[in-house]
């Protein structure tokens, strides 16, 4: 496949994972403020930290009101991380590489687009938040279910997969960071009330809250959420789950081409590192320090894929 095609589609899929991510995060920030007194400033803050757009952000606006935090991550043209600007990304690429893509998913990414574009057309309030952050989910699912139904599992399939779980291990770890190392208000609420209620809301925000009481009832622990969400492979948004697609699809494609590539070293390295570790391990070392590592890794990773198989935007 042609490194324009094959770039095309992965990163349509990263954009597509990127803008429900973005909402995913919104709704954590927003339902663990509605847990804290004192108006939630800090909680709007951490997202915008977490997403890695804070001093953007800073450079329009002198206050973290929620309004500002909302709009600006929603529908700011200035914000090229904005799920207005994600999905709109999303289509250019799906428009570039249309002839590798089935009808209903081009169909798909379109009507998303369209949805996406009203709904934003005015500013979001926090009445509307709940909504709206629905809204974008369920057209962002619609791509992700045509693509599922529809395409041959051939390389197009794999470089669309690649995407969407580059995009997906780096915002699990970004979620699971900035509620443990920024919305926590200190070390002396570790085990609280406050804190126990916090992990419940990353829990939602992965929709991995039925998936855990299943497993563990009504134990709810740090370590517990963070071992299911780093290491539990079982766990479609987990770390552990998302690197074992990566390896697989990136196998996919040395057996489409003949080729192992560096990417795919560097992938089964972290798969390996993953399937050794233990929670304990873990937190022990720093949580903190472990997420950062892991947002660097993949990160790494993502700029190896694309000079490996040559992509071009």
């Amino acid at each position: 496949m042609l490194g324009k095609n094959a770039g095309g589609l992965f990163w349509m899929f990263r954009y597509i994972e990127r803008a429900e991510n973005i909402t995913r995060l919104l709704e954590a920030g927003w339902r663990i403020a509605l847990t804290r007194s004192g108006g939630g400033i800090s909680e709007w803050q951490s997202i915008l930290t977490t997403a890695g757009i804070n001093a953007a952000y800073r450079e329009k606006h002198d206050d973290y009101g929620a309004a500002d935090v909302i709009n600006y991550l929603l529908r700011d043209r200035t914000n090229s991380s904005s799920v207005m600007n994600a999905i709109e990304a999303a289509r250019t690429n799906g428009r570039m590489v249309r002839t590798a893509l089935s009808g209903e998913v081009w169909e798909a990414v379109n009507d998303c687009w369209m949805t996406v574009k009203d709904g934003l057309a005015r500013p979001v309030t926090e009445r509307s938040l709940h909504d709206t952050l629905g809204t974008i989910r369920h057209g962002t699912s619609v791509v992700r279910g045509a693509l599922h139904g529809t395409m041959l599992r051939n390389d197009i399939y794999a470089f669309s997969r690649l995407g969407t779980f580059i995009e997906r291990a780096d915002n699990t770890a970004r979620i699971l960071d900035v509620k443990y190392y920024v919305l926590l208000p200190s070390a002396a609420f570790v085990g609280s009330t406050i804190d126990n209620a916090q992990w419940e809301v990353i829990l939602r925000s992965v929709s991995a809250e039925r998936s855990y009481q299943w497993l563990h009832g009504g134990d709810i622990s740090p370590k517990g959420i963070a071992e299911f969400l780093i290491l539990d492979k079982r766990m479609p948004r987990s770390l552990a789950f998302c690197y074992s697609k990566i390896g697989q699809y990136l196998e996919q494609l040395e057996q489409d081409y003949g080729i192992r590539q560096d990417s795919q070293v560097r992938a089964e390295k972290i798969c390996k590192r993953l399937g050794t570790a233990t929670v304990q391990d873990i937190f022990e070392d720093g949580l903190h320090e472990f997420l950062t590592g892991v947002i660097t890794d993949t990160s790494n990773l993502a700029g190896h894929i694309e000079t490996d198989f040559r992509f071009y935007r």
